[in-house]
């Protein structure tokens, strides 16, 4: 008989928790905005006459790449990177959203392979596709997405920096438009076709249209916007700056151009060439925020906001302790949080920052001109002193459990910039800022296994140049990285690693200490991993002994690593020795827990599996039947641990040749999972695979055919046609129809 093989769970594995949208039916028909867009800017142009044609351009199937145009008359370089793709790509993201002509609008900062993969992660967990795997997969498997469904979808990338990025991640369909903003048109195609348009200064008209739309009807105040507007020379960010500026103050606009002359020729005195508009006009603007709050510290937040990721710094950073403590330096009492967000409004009516309208609080944009600016005007030190309280902001902002919303993207994001800006500044004080460990630590809760095996190696690389190789800051960061190798299959690696931090913390924490046997413990895993599962059982059996020497039979530790050392020997062949051990564990949480505590039946479920290994299959089914019992009385017949106990039991009455009662343990596997996770989840289509394989056995060949065909279609709809299950399940088709032929 063929055998269905695709993704069976193992005898006695435990069911993956589903997600926040792990029981959403994927591709459902509503309406999908994953997060907030970049909000517009109060003078924002539409830009008719310098970028004409970008709605019709966005096309669908059409990809469109929103560049630097010529450069500014006298003024190279520091303008180009504030021509305002961004607020552009904004503004036509949110036409086309708000006008219901896109279903799905996914706007994706595009600055690291991380930052794209964070942002596929939301939009894939608001259309149920955010699974099980990591974000890699999660990411592939939205693209695919996108590329089979006829629901019409915006993708933007914004500020993309490196093609290479978008290696494997590229978005396309004929149902979709892809919509990025990038420094030059090399990086924005990356080889691929892209329709590249160029984003100039401001027209004559559109600089004065921008400028009058902020002032208000009485003449005397618009009265020289015309020249201001020529003064200006059309820069984007000149021109919001200035709007701003004049709109909050009431000066007249001829008053502002005073004030922009006399600044220009301060900022020129002893240079080879005159200032850039915006590179003066910023500068005004900061002096605005100090006269709109006077003592809120406007300026010392400009700072701080020019070291973070300006790309959505989240508002919750700049109510912090951290940045109430920076703001009140030197007094009798810090101000209060009402205070550090009255200098964030200071910022926004200055036209420095932008404030989206969502969020409690909401979250701050700043332009990265405008922040590289600041870095080079103020001291060192001065940056040295920010980056530090952005860092502490930062730890104290982070959520304790939500690894793949949008706060601990944007957090990640901002760790990432300041550690740009900071060097080895973050280690000051002879110890591996806390926050630096928090962002590796996001990383690895959201499954981004590449990025994460990046960030941990430069982190245990920075500890052992300025801290040293036993510093505890270097153990730990070298055991993250090699947790992190290890999630990412680089198993001979992680083993290394292990290795080193075992020899670490034997020698800085003693042999008996719970952090040595633990590294042990891991050392075994990962020599499991490794393909080394000998090697893996002496090292764990000489760390279970270890620890039940000093900790005692019953330690938690003792216990886990008795389970770990079961499961090595499982895997090196010795199925023997392997119950006995899981027979060992069975019985020690008993005496602590009772037969009915979730432990025990986690442990007996492990002796099930070990027991089908051996091919016990009846010792196996006994077992099973006390824990799938056990759980339904605990859990409930709904439970994923009941559900997976109940597949355990099926595959167990499968190897006996019981095929009625595997037959029936199958179909009420797939009934339950389908009841909690959806018909079209990959654990239910999985579940449904084993069922195609009872009816195959049992020799139902046609309520296999019927079944495997089902499943394919709900694994082409939900996944797409190129999943690995899909494959597997058409081969099983082909196989199974092929063995009807032959019959």
């Amino acid at each position: 008989m063929h055998r269905v093989s695709y993704g069976l769970m193992p005898a006695g594995g435990q069911a993956q928790p589903a997600g926040p949208a792990g029981s959403r039916r994927s591709g459902v028909a509503r309406p999908v905005l994953p997060g907030p867009l970049p909000p517009l800017a109060e003078s924002f142009a539409a830009r008719p006459d310098t970028v004409p044609g970008l709605e019709a351009a966005l096309a669908p199937g059409a990809a469109v790449a929103l560049v630097p145009g010529q450069e500014a008359a006298g003024y190279p370089g520091d303008w180009l990177v504030s021509c305002g793709k961004t607020q552009l790509a904004s503004f036509a993201a949110g036409s086309l959203w708000r006008s219901r002509t896109v279903d799905l609008l996914a706007w994706v900062t595009a600055t690291s392979r991380a930052s794209v993969l964070s942002g596929y992660l939301q939009a894939a967990t608001e259309l149920g596709l955010d699974y099980q795997g990591d974000a890699e997969s999660v990411a592939a498997r939205f693209v695919a997405w996108l590329g089979g469904t006829g629901r019409r979808w915006l993708v933007v990338l914004d500020d993309l920096r490196d093609a290479a990025d978008l290696d494997g991640l590229w978005p396309a369909g004929p149902a979709g438009r892809l919509l990025i903003t990038a420094a030059d048109p090399v990086t924005a195609c990356g080889g691929r076709r892209v329709l590249a348009m160029p984003v100039p200064a401001f027209s004559t008209r559109e600089a004065v249209s921008c400028l009058l739309g902020r002032l208000t009807t009485d003449p005397d105040q618009r009265s020289g916007a015309i020249d201001l507007a020529a003064d200006l020379g059309g820069q984007p960010a000149a021109v919001a700056q200035a709007g701003a500026v004049i709109a909050s103050s009431g000066l007249p606009s001829r008053e502002y151009r005073q004030l922009f002359a006399q600044r220009r020729a301060q900022l020129a005195a002893g240079g080879t060439r005159p200032p850039s508009a915006a590179a003066v006009t910023w500068t005004l603007s900061a002096d605005h925020a100090g006269q709109v709050a006077p003592g809120a510290g406007s300026w010392l937040l400009l700072e701080l906001c020019a070291v973070l990721d300006g790309h959505g710094i989240p508002g919750t950073v700049f109510i912090t302790p951290a940045v109430c403590r920076y703001l009140g330096e030197g007094a009798a009492h810090p101000p209060d949080p009402k205070h550090a967000w009255t200098a964030v409004r200071a910022l926004q009516r200055a036209g420095l920052v932008a404030i989206g309208p969502a969020g409690t609080p909401p979250a701050v944009w700043v332009s990265p001109a405008l922040q590289a600016a600041v870095r080079a005007t103020v001291p060192p030190e001065v940056v040295d002193r920010a980056v530090r309280a952005a860092a502490d902001a930062l730890a104290e902002a982070w959520p304790a459990d939500q690894p793949r919303c949008w706060l601990s993207a944007h957090l990640r994001s901002c760790v990432a910039s300041l550690r740009r800006v900071a060097g080895d500044g973050l280690w000051a004080g002879g110890r591996c800022h806390r926050v630096l460990v928090m962002a590796g630590q996001s990383m690895n809760s959201a499954r981004l296994t590449g990025p994460a095996v990046t960030w941990w190696r430069e982190l245990a690389a920075g500890c052992d140049r300025l801290l040293g190789p036993g510093h505890p800051d270097t153990l730990v960061a070298a055991g993250h990285l090699a947790g992190a190798l290890l999630a990412a299959g680089q198993a001979a690696e992680a083993v290394s690693w292990w290795e080193r931090v075992l020899a670490g913390h034997a020698r800085v924490l003693g042999p008996d200490h719970p952090g040595t046997i633990d590294a042990q413990v891991r050392l075994g895993c990962a020599l499991v991993a490794a393909g080394k599962a000998g090697d893996a059982a002496a090292v764990l059996d000489e760390a279970a002994g270890h620890s039940e020497r000093v900790h005692g039979p019953s330690d938690h530790g003792t216990l886990a690593a008795r389970d770990e050392y079961a499961a090595a020997c499982l895997a090196a062949g010795h199925a023997a020795e392997a119950i006995r051990a899981h027979k060992r564990s069975v019985a020690a949480r008993e005496r602590l827990h009772g037969p009915a505590h979730p432990g025990t039946l986690a442990a007996r479920a492990r002796l099930a599996g070990a027991y089908l290994a051996a091919g016990k299959v009846k010792d196996a089914a006994s077992q099973y039947r006390r824990v799938l019992a056990g759980r339904e009385r605990a859990l409930g017949p709904d439970h994923l641990d009941t559900l997976a106990a109940r597949a355990g039991l099926a595959a167990a009455c499968d190897a006996a040749g019981q095929m009625g009662a595997a037959l029936q343990q199958h179909q009420q596997a797939c009934a339950g999972y389908e009841r909690l996770l959806g018909a079209d989840h990959p654990d239910t289509l999985t579940r449904r695979a084993g069922l195609a394989h009872a009816y195959d056995a049992a020799g139902q060949l046609g309520d296999a055919v019927a079944t495997l065909r089902d499943t394919i279609t709900r694994s082409e709809q939900a996944l797409s046609p190129g999943d690995p299950l899909t494959q597997s399940l058409r081969q099983s088709l082909a196989d199974i129809t092929a063995e009807m032929t032959a019959g």
